[in-house]
């Protein structure tokens, strides 16, 4: 047997190996992470759609993880990473919103009293 066939043959193993999927253990985590700073930063199922969307995607990523279908599972870990960054991200725009009214009241009154100082 030459060593040409041989190359070809351990290749097309090697090939083979990597096809499966590993299990998405960091995707899982980062997506564990997104969901607490999400709800760290006040955002609730309730008012946040997102949030909701995010945690019913994870529960089916682990449900994809424990029946081993490691790329349906990371996939959704991704969306659901994804959709709790957004949830996180509305609740703090809603924030700033929310200060920046209240700092606009604030200038309005002070230049009224100003305009009534002189």
């Amino acid at each position: 047997m030459s060593i040409r066939p041989l190359f070809a043959a351990l290749a097309v193993l090697a090939l083979a190996g990597c096809a499966a999927d590993p299990a998405p253990n960091e995707q899982i985590r980062l997506t564990e992470q997104a969901l607490e700073q999400a709800k760290a930063v006040g955002a609730t199922t309730d008012e946040v759609p997102e949030l909701k969307l995010a945690e019913d995607k994870f529960k089916r990523a682990k449900g994809n993880m424990a029946d081993q279908s490691f790329k349906n599972a990371r996939m959704r870990a991704e969306q659901a990473e994804l959709d709790a960054r957004l949830a996180e991200a509305r609740v703090l725009t809603l924030k700033s919103e929310e200060q920046l009214n209240v700092l606009n009241t604030r200038i309005t009154r002070l230049r009224k009293q100003l305009g009534d100082a002189q």
